[in-house]
Order: structure tokens, then sequence, then C-alpha cells
């Protein structure tokens, strides 16, 4: 697998990345930023789910933070597959970066799936999810968080 790796990292994106700090420093905020759209749609959506914010209706805030979730993870995956070519080689034997990938293709099973039953599109008047969908939930909480945090810990291994 050392021929794509090599590849992408001597890729025109890889090469401009790394030649212009600028740059580099643009496409790593805007990474950032497209993380805190997620995390900052998921773990409210998470949260009423779980029987918190019951004043506000799910079936209004589902649909809104769900789409702003779904902008935010295509936009992270986009700019990390950028930033992925600067050290293509370096991050495919990363430990912290391979734990990251798991959690991410975990998180966004598990982000089809709740989608999939639309939690606030099935609660009854009172807004309070089963337990099943509070589960989905609870996992989603728990695996967008530690996404978060192994890919912070990228850069110490």
């Amino acid at each position: 697998m050392a021929g794509p790796l090599e590849w992408l990292t001597g890729s025109p994106v890889a090469q401009a990345l790394t030649a212009s700090p600028t740059l580099y420093i643009f496409a790593n905020a805007a990474h950032i930023l497209s993380i805190g759209l997620l995390i900052g749609s998921i773990v409210p959506l998470d949260l009423r789910i779980l029987g918190l914010f019951r004043r506000t209706s799910l079936q209004v805030l589902g649909p809104f933070l769900s789409g702003a979730a779904m902008v935010g993870v295509s936009l992270a995956i986009s700019t990390g597959l950028v930033l992925f070519t600067v050290k293509a080689d370096e991050y495919a034997l990363n430990p912290a970066f391979l734990t990251k990938m798991g959690l991410l293709a975990a998180g966004l099973t598990n982000a089809a799936l709740l989608h999939g039953v639309a939690p606030w599109a099935r609660a009854p008047q009172s807004g309070e999810a089963p337990l099943s969908i509070k589960f989905m939930a609870g996992a989603s909480l728990a695996i967008w968080i530690s996404a978060l945090i192994a890919g912070r810990w990228i850069g110490f291994l």
C-alpha cells in the first residue's frame, strides 16, 4: 500500500500544503471548524433524544441539527482528506489516526441507523424517545467525543 500513500504525499495538494504554511493553517482551521459544527450539532441533538431540553420540540430540533451535523461531517471528511495527503504514509501507521477512522466509521454507521428511524418523526407528543433510540444517542455521544479525542491524540504519537 506504500504506492498510493506515496502518491498522495507527492500529490499537488500535499505539495501545496507543504509549501505554504498559510494554506496548511487555513485547511487545518477549516477542518477544526467542520468538527466544531459536527460536534456542536450532535451533542445537543443526542442530549435532547436522551431527555434533556424537553421544552424544545424534538420534531423541530431533530431535522435542523441532523442537517447541520451532515454538513459538518461532510466538510470534516473533505478537509481531513486534504490534510491526510501531507503525511499519508505516517498517518496510515498512526494508532490514534486508525482509532479515529474506526470511530468515524462507527459514528457514521450509528448516525445512518439513527437517521433511518428518525426519532423526531416518531417521537410521541411528549417528545420522549424510545429506549432503543436513547441507547443509540448515548452511543453517538461516546463515539463522536472519542473520535474527537483520538483526533487530538494523533499529533502525540
